[in-house]
């Protein structure tokens, strides 16, 4: 006996529609987050239970409350969701229904879903860099503040001397107060980021998946730590391509009959990731002769931005074949020297 269970849910209220294969029961009901015992309804239900809902945003606290009571939770696509529902009319009823007609007939497009330790790793990594863009954006407001008062300073703002400096400047009794306050929120922001980093620290001390990586040159905890945990499960990819494509970094193609057309790339993953590599590659392409020499090669035709992102999906494609054979750096590097003797 197993009930299905399709759950339309949105950010205040969910559709359920279920199907009971011991007795043929079906159903439907509407669910309040805020008002109806949502825990309860779904506590009620024994024995084998499949629910399946669409990827989405904000749903962290269902997907942890549907493991904490043992239930088995399927993310689907939700655009081939749309693509293998019979009817255009829509509505939340309608997205039910198709959810549980998807779960019955197992033609449920499910997605990879993540653990729930890479879940909490990735979410403190996104966290830390919405943390540094608030501290960017904090100290790029002090540079203005220091320049319109006469004085540029660059790289040296926030040092001791530069400190210094911007204490002594003719300022009136506001500018005097937002210096003071954006020199505070920026010591707390830096404070904070670096609780959010001896975590993340704490996180990769024990994983040798996180360390083999940071053997390759560039690559540093935060961008082993969100290559580990966004690629999961690295047998799922079948091929180097595949794991570009997941990442974002495979062109796009628009080709018809003979004519060949290729544009920039897909951005399909994790925005943070690609960026993670893009940083990283510039320092890679400085301590890894083989990246630099590729950069170079690539810069006077394809120019410095296009030059990086090739960079980056090349660093990508070493880290996947690092952590599918389990080896390191010099490990790989060996290997490569030795198929091309």
């Amino acid at each position: 006996m197993t009930l299905y269970i399709g759950v339309d849910i949105h950010a205040r209220q969910q559709t359920v529609s279920f199907l009971d294969t011991g007795d043929g029961t079906t159903g439907q009901v509407v669910l309040e987050h805020e008002g109806d015992d949502i825990k309860g309804f779904y506590g009620q239900f024994e024995g084998e239970v499949i629910i399946g809902i669409e990827a989405c945003g904000y749903t962290n606290w269902f997907e942890e409350l549907m493991e904490q009571l043992g239930h088995q939770l399927l993310v689907g696509d939700a655009a081939e969701i749309r693509r293998l529902a019979r009817r255009r009319q829509k509505n939340d009823r309608r997205d039910a229904d198709l959810l549980l007609d998807l779960l019955v007939h197992n033609e449920f497009p499910s997605l990879f879903r993540y653990s729930k330790e890479s879940r909490e790793v990735l979410r403190q990594l996104r966290y830390r860099h919405k943390l540094v863009k608030l501290r960017t954006m904090v100290v790029n407001t002090l540079h203005a503040l220091a320049i319109n008062a006469g004085l540029s300073l660059r790289a040296q703002l926030l040092t001791r001397g530069g400190r210094k400096q911007l204490a002594g400047l003719q300022l009136s009794a506001i500018s005097q107060q937002q210096r003071d306050e954006l020199l505070s929120l920026v010591d707390e922001l830096t404070r904070r980021i670096g609780t959010v980093e001896q975590w993340l620290q704490e996180q990769a001390k024990n994983d040798a998946r996180v360390q083999r990586l940071q053997t390759h040159p560039g690559v540093g905890l935060l961008t082993s730590l969100c290559l580990v945990h966004t690629l999961g499960d690295l047998s799922r990819f079948s091929s180097t391509r595949k794991v570009a494509a997941y990442v974002g970094f495979d062109p796009m193609e628009d080709s018809s009959a003979e004519r060949k057309a290729y544009g920039g790339i897909s951005k399909a993953g994790s925005r943070l990731l690609r960026y993670l590599l893009v940083e990283a590659g510039q320092t890679a392409a400085r301590g890894d002769e083989q990246l630099k020499q590729f950069y170079r090669r690539l810069l006077p035709r394809r120019g410095k931005a296009r030059a990086k992102v090739a960079v980056a999906r090349k660093l990508l494609i070493r880290c996947f074949i690092m952590g599918r054979a389990e080896i390191d750096y010099a490990e790989f590097l060996r290997r490569g020297k030795k198929e091309t003797e």
